[in-house]
Formats: structure tokens, sequence, C-alpha cells
């Protein structure tokens, strides 16, 4: 009997965070005034993301977008062209409600305390986002949080706080061109323990030079003494244009079996799998107004994708350090009007607007609601997507109710499954992309 290739190959294909990925995405021309782009979109309970592209280090792994050590006065330059970015939108969305909010990057903690402050200013002024009234998250870095910059968020409202650590230990962090100390480490621990942020998330990476079992599961003890609500576990991925990109190594059972004792680990400690990264503890699920299968996304800064359901934009994308430094120069220059357009992105019809939904819903939240796809679309998802039943008979997916999900074979092979419904355009555009 012929081995089915998502068993048969690699387990690690493709990390599906988003449909498309951003090398699937073109710049139009023309450019598209926002004000048609959300024409006809529901805009009660749409998402809120702000991208700061700057960090201490660029990482081995790293393919973010994001710059490191930039000059001292590049932050603020930055801050004045995203407020120029949200008075645009503003102008072009003015009904525009949002359910929730998120800070990422790069390195969030990397600003200054008053350009944090800025930052939120910007957001309240504009968008009426406030921490206090959503669910907020902000991503932080052991080598960038301080007191102040702790105190300032938790009296901000902000709720969530994910710190990127990656390893506790030294030498393995230092192999993957992450330099960190343990005294850093701790300092930052420290620090968040005395904030008592609400939700606090750790993120860790197995596979990496060096790495053992033994030594993965270390790690994941020590980021269990700090008590998280969440942590996500994250396969190395060796990707084009990053410090590792030059190893010709393989360890698909090196992950596998780091991935196994962790999630063995987080089970007797209590711990849900959300999906094949995300494992949560004492937390019900996100119970604001948005979906992310449903209700769009607006994204400022560089590095920030927004989507409505059948249009999904961005600036332009790079990893290498010369083509990140181009675009955040391109948009620190760049006045009020350029801002009111999309002008990179990736338009989805009916097909891959399926796609999408089926790919957020299997792979990042839990499970595919049936009649919920069925009331969007007018079909039957096993109609649109006849591999659901031979994925089934092979035990990657399961029913519940009124549901599909993954079964624990599902959620370890998610990064060969997730791909597979990946669309013919999608492939060919990612497979286009010429490296920056």
């Amino acid at each position: 009997m012929k081995i089915h290739p998502v068993l048969n190959g690699s387990p690690y294909a493709s990390y599906v965070y988003a449909y498309p990925h951003k090398t699937a995405y073109r710049t139009f021309d023309p450019p598209k005034p926002l004000r048609e782009v959300w024409a006809g979109e529901a805009q009660s309970a749409l998402s809120l993301y702000v991208h700061v592209p700057f960090c201490a280090m660029r990482c081995g792994f790293c393919n973010l977008f994001t710059q490191a050590k930039p000059n001292d006065a590049l932050p603020e330059l930055y801050l004045d062209a995203l407020e120029r970015q949200a008075e645009a939108v503003r102008g072009e969305l003015p009904d525009a409600k949002f359910a929730r909010l998120a800070v990422g990057g790069g390195t969030p903690s990397y600003l200054s305390e008053p350009q944090l402050a800025r930052l939120f200013e910007i957001l309240r002024t504009h968008f009426d986002a406030v921490p206090k009234s959503m669910p907020t998250g902000v991503e932080v870095s052991p080598d960038t949080l301080t007191p102040g910059k702790a105190a300032l968020l938790k009296d901000l409202g902000v709720e969530r706080v994910s710190i990127g650590v990656q390893s506790f230990d030294e030498k393995e962090a230092a192999d993957s061109g992450r330099p960190q100390s343990r005294a850093s480490l701790d300092a930052a621990f420290a620090v968040l323990k005395r904030a008592k942020f609400p939700v606090l998330n750790i993120d860790l990476i197995y596979g990496l030079p060096g790495q053992t079992v033994q030594s993965w599961v270390r790690s994941l003890n020590e980021a269990l003494l700090h008590q998280p609500q969440e942590l996500y576990l994250y396969p190395l991925y060796v990707r084009p244009l990053t410090g590792l990109a030059k190893t010709s190594k393989t360890w698909d059972e090196v992950r596998m079996n780091c991935y196994h004792a962790a999630r063995k680990r987080l089970r007797t400690e209590g711990f849900e799998q959300v999906s094949m990264r995300y494992f949560r503890r004492g937390l019900a699920a996100d119970s604001s107004a948005y979906c992310v299968q449903d209700d769009g996304m607006v994204g400022l800064g560089c590095g920030a994708r927004s989507y409505t359901r059948s249009l999904h934009y961005s600036l332009d994308y790079a990893v290498a350090p010369k083509g990140v430094k181009a675009i955040i120069a391109d948009y620190v220059s760049q006045g009020r009007d350029e801002f009111a357009h999309a002008v990179h992105g990736y338009e989805l019809d009916a097909d891959e607007q399926r796609r999408r939904y089926l790919l957020y819903a299997l792979f990042t939240h839990g499970g595919l609601d049936i009649p919920r796809y069925r009331g969007r679309f007018g079909t039957a998802p096993d109609a649109d997507f006849p591999d659901l039943a031979a994925f089934d008979k092979l035990g990657l997916l399961k029913h519940k109710g009124d549901a599909i999900a993954l079964t624990t074979t599902g959620l370890e092979r998610s990064d060969a499954l997730g791909p597979w419904f990946f669309s013919a355009a999608v492939r060919g555009r990612m497979a286009g992309y010429e490296l920056r």
C-alpha cells in the first residue's frame, strides 16, 4: 500500500502561521485606495496589530522583519511615520472598531519608555485602542525589558506579555546566534514576576544546534518554574538568508523526539494543547468579539499585514539586513497620502478564502466548525476539500460533534499537513519569490 506523502515525507515542510504567505504577495499596479478595499467589509470587531521592527541583535535563526541596533534617531522617525499611517488609516476607515490589540516585532521592548508610551498614545488617539478595554498582548525580550517598561505596560492595562527565551542553556543560545546570559534571563523574569501580568507566555525553540532531548527538557522545566499560562514551542527551521542557513544538517528525528517529550511533560502539568505549537493552562478560549476566520485585521508599521476577506496587503517584505533597512527607510519617508493605499499583497478569490478559513481553523484554533463554515460559504468542507476524508482515514483528523479537529498524530504532522492545502497559485508565487 502506497504511503501518503504527508506521512512518508518530513514532518517539517512549512510553518503555516498565515495564508497566503507574504512571499506570495506582489505589488499592486495601481495601488488600491483603502476606502475601496474596506468597502462592504464588517468593521465592528477588527484586530489591530502594530509591528516594531527593531532588535538589540539579529538571532541566527530569525527570518522576521527586523533591524538590529538601528541608529539612535530611527525609532523616533519610525514612530513619526507610524502616526502618519495611523492618521491615514483612520481617515479611510472612519467607522472601524477594534476588539483586540497586539504589538510585536522585532522587539517592542527595544523602544524606550517614552517611545513605548507614545506608541500607545498614537493608538488611543486615532483608534480608541486602549489596552484596558480590550485583550492586548506585547512581545518583549530579556535583554530589553526593564522595570520601568514593565510598569508602564502594566499601568496601561496590557494583559498578555510574551517573552522570547528560546533556550535557557547559554551555550545552545550562543550556538544558534543568540548570545544571552542566565543573569539577563533571571533579571527579566524577576521584573515580570513583580509586574504580575495576567498572562505570561514563554517562547522556546527545539532543534537548536547541539541541543539534545535532555537539554531541551531542562529548558522546558526552567520555563515551568516561572508558572506561565501559555507556552509556544517552535521547531527550528533554517530559513534562507538567516544566520543558520549555511547548515546542511537534517534533524527531523531530534525535533520530533523533543516535541514528544515536551507534549508528555506539559500534559502532566495540566496544559491543554491547542495547536502543534501552542499550549495553555488555566485559560479559557479567547472570548473577545473578534474571530480570526471572519473578521479583518489592520496592521501598522513595516512587517505588519492587514486583511479583509478578499484582500491581504502589507508593505514590501525582506529578511536580509540590506533589504530590511531599505524598506524601513522608505517607510519613514512616506507621507500621509501614501499610507492611504494598499500597495503590496494578494487578492483571495472564493477558493483561496475557503483555504484560508480551513487552515486557520484546523491549525491555529483547534478545530473547524462545520456549520459555521457552511454558513459562510454555502458548501460543506468535505465537498470543497476531498482530501479531508483521506486524512480522516489516515488518523490525522477526527470529528468532534459538528467540528473537525486534528488528532494527536495530525497535530505533530501539522507542518506537513498544512501546506498540502495551499493552492497551486500560491505555491507558484512562493516559488517565484525573489529572496531579499
